[in-house]
C-alpha cells in the first residue's frame, strides 16, 4: 500500500484532509502490525475504553473491537453475546427473566444474550475481568465501565489519530452473524453502512473488517464495500455458517487447498498461531508450516492470533519461572520470542493482549 493512500485513510479517520501522520506499517512494512487484541486486554478488562486508551497510549497501530449487536441493531463492544462472562448482568435483579438458553453456533448456552437487551438497557450493565484468575490485577478495574458502542471506538480511534498525528486503525470483527440474521439482524448490512457513513468504504482507509464466516464477508463484497476484509480461521472447527447451509467445511480443508479463491471475499488470512506454528505433544513448539509462504504468494498477508505474555498461553519453551509455583500459568513468559519468530516467517500483522510488549520486540518505542 503506498505511503499516501494511508495518510489518505487516517484523514478519514480524523475527519479531515489536511491531518498529516506517519504511516503506520503496510503490507511491505519491515516490521508486522500491531493489533491491539481486544484493546491492551491484558492490562485492563477486555473491550473497556480504557483498555483502548491503554493500547494507543502503548502505540498500537490498530485497536480490535469484537462486535454483537443489540435488540435495536447496535453495535456494541464484546467477545460474545453472552454478557454474564464480561459484566454484572447476573447481579441485576432487573434482568433476572433474561437468562435464557440458546443455541450460539451449534453449542448450547446459558445466559444473557446482548440481542435480548436494547442499547439503553445494555448501556446500565458494568464491565468485568473476564479472566481474573490468570490476570488478577485486571480485576482492580471491574464495574468501572460500561459497555463501550462501535461508534464510540470509531470517535476515540480518530480523535487519537488528529491528537498524536498518527495512524490509529480499526480492526472489528463481526461475531456470529449467522446467529444474529435468525434474530432479524444483519451484521453485513449495519456495516457496509457504518463504513459509508463514516468514508471508510475504501481500500486506503484504516480498518480491515474480519469474521469467522465466509458468507458475511461475501456479504460485504456483494454490496460493494471496498473496505480491507480478513477471513479469521482456527486450528479447529470451521465457519458456522457452511455448516448451516448443509456445506460443512473445515478451517484445516481450507488451508490445506489452493488459497487463491480466497481473495474472492478476503484480502487477508487472520489465523490461529498453531495453523503457523504448531506444537508438539508436549506444548513445545514444532517446525512451521508453509502456510505464510503460501498465502504470501496468494498475495493474501496473514495476521496471526492470538500473541499473550501469560506462561498459559506460550509454548512450553518460553515459559518462565518456576513451573511448580501455584501462579506460575499466570507470571509472564517471553513473549517477544514468540513475537519474533512470527516477524521471522513473514507475517504481516499479529494480534497481540500486550501491545507494548509487541513494540518493543519488533524495535518501536512507544510514542
Amino acid at each position: 500500500m503506498r505511503r499516501r493512500d494511508v495518510l489518505l485513510g487516517a484523514a478519514a479517520l480524523a475527519g479531515c484532509s489536511s491531518v498529516s501522520m506517519s504511516a503506520p506499517p503496510g503490507f511491505t512494512s519491515a516490521r508486522p502490525l500491531v493489533i491491539a487484541h481486544r484493546g491492551a486486554s491484558g492490562e485492563r478488562p477486555e473491550h473497556t475504553m480504557a483498555a483502548y486508551r491503554r493500547a494507543i497510549d502503548l502505540g498500537c497501530d490498530f485497536i480490535e473491537p469484537d462486535l454483537v449487536m443489540t435488540k435495536d441493531g447496535h453495535f456494541v463492544c464484546r467477545h460474545e453475546n453472552e454478557l454474564s462472562g464480561t459484566t454484572d448482568v447476573a447481579e441485576r435483579r432487573e434482568f433476572r427473566d433474561r437468562r435464557v438458553v440458546k443455541v450460539i453456533d451449534g453449542e448450547e448456552t446459558l445466559g444473557w444474550f446482548s440481542e435480548d437487551f436494547t442499547l439503553e438497557e445494555i448501556r446500565t450493565l458494568r464491565t468485568r475481568e473476564r479472566i481474573p484468575d490468570l490476570r488478577p490485577a485486571n480485576s482492580q478495574y471491574d464495574f468501572q465501565e460500561p459497555i463501550p458502542t462501535f461508534q464510540e471506538v470509531f470517535e476515540l480511534a480518530r480523535d487519537e489519530s488528529a491528537r498524536t498525528r498518527r495512524i490509529i486503525g480499526l480492526y472489528p470483527e463481526l461475531k456470529h452473524p449467522t446467529h444474529f440474521r435468525t434474530r432479524g439482524l444483519s451484521m453485513p448490512d449495519a456495516m457496509g453502512r457504518f463504513l459509508r457513513e463514516h468514508n471508510l468504504d475504501h481500500a486506503a482507509a484504516p480498518v480491515f473488517v474480519q469474521c469467522f464466516e465466509e458468507q458475511a464477508l461475501r456479504a460485504l463484497r456483494i454490496q460493494g464495500v471496498r473496505t480491507r476484509l480478513v477471513f479469521l480461521m482456527s486450528a479447529d472447527g470451521g465457519p458456522y455458517d457452511q455448516t448451516a447451509a448443509r456445506r460443512a467445511r473445515s478451517y484445516r480443508e481450507y488451508v490445506e487447498a489452493d488459497l487463491a479463491p480466497l481473495s474472492e471475499f478476503a484480502d487477508a488470512l487472520g489465523l490461529e498461531k498453531t495453523l503457523v506454528i504448531p506444537r508438539d505433544a508436549n506444548g513445545a513448539s514444532a517446525a512451521p508450516t508453509d502456510l505464510v509462504a503460501r498465502a504470501t504468494a496468494a498475495r493474501l498477508p496473514v495476521h496471526v492470533w492470538t500473541l499473550r505474555a501469560e506462561n498459559a498461553f506460550l509454548p512450553a519453551e518460553l515459559r518462565r519461572g518456576d513451573a511448580a509455583a501455584p501462579d506460575h500459568l499466570r507470571q509472564h513468559g517471553d513473549l517477544a520470542a514468540e513475537v519474533l519468530a512470527f516477524a521471522r516467517l513473514g507475517v504481516e500483522g499479529v494480534f497481540t493482549d500486550h501491545p507494548g510488549a509487541a513494540r518493543r520486540a519488533l524495535g518501536g518505542a512507544s510514542p
